[in-house]
């Protein structure tokens, strides 16, 4: 029982690591960034990374050793959806991951990124998608745990209307 609830906590705090790692990418990334934030946007995006690996591990151990069986979760179409969610904030991350890391060769010479508008707008936009794309994974793990089926649902609101 221990393992289940330190496996579900780890995934839980993870979950809450990356959200806020991707909360002070967003708050520090500016056009005129100097050499203290942009080396805290490149130490948030490593915490968002590891976080976002232990989210797998620990949901891949929820799903096969600790949650309702993966029967129950594999015959969900609200687990395929917060799955794809997942995977789709992760797609969006790997170019802002990219252009952090090109950041660290200046940034080790004590030289702060130069950051075009035009780049700085994508890196925001896509931050900012990876933060809506988080904040509905919730949701859908809520209606997952209950037992929700989300196209039957669907289907029995149209019926009735």
């Amino acid at each position: 029982m221990w393992e289940s609830a330190i496996t579900a906590y780890l995934h839980y705090l993870s979950f809450m690591l990356a959200f806020g790692a991707l909360v002070i990418e967003n708050q520090m990334l500016k056009k005129d960034i100097n050499l203290a934030e942009a080396w805290t946007v490149v130490m948030a995006d490593a915490i968002y990374g590891l976080s976002a690996i232990t989210i797998v591990i620990t949901g891949i151990l929820r799903v096969i050793y600790f949650g309702k069986g993966a029967d129950y979760y594999l015959n969900s179409s609200v687990f395929y959806i917060k799955v794809g969610i997942f995977i789709l904030v992760s797609l969006l991350s790997l170019y802002p991951t990219f252009s952090f890391l090109s950041w660290i060769k200046n940034l080790r010479d004590n030289k702060p990124p130069h950051i075009e508008l035009p780049k700085l707008q994508r890196l925001s936009w896509l931050i900012k998608g990876e933060l809506i794309g988080l904040a509905f994974i919730p949701l859908f793990a809520a209606l997952l745990a209950r037992g929700i089926k989300l196209f039957l649902t669907l289907c029995s609101f149209l019926e009735k209307n």
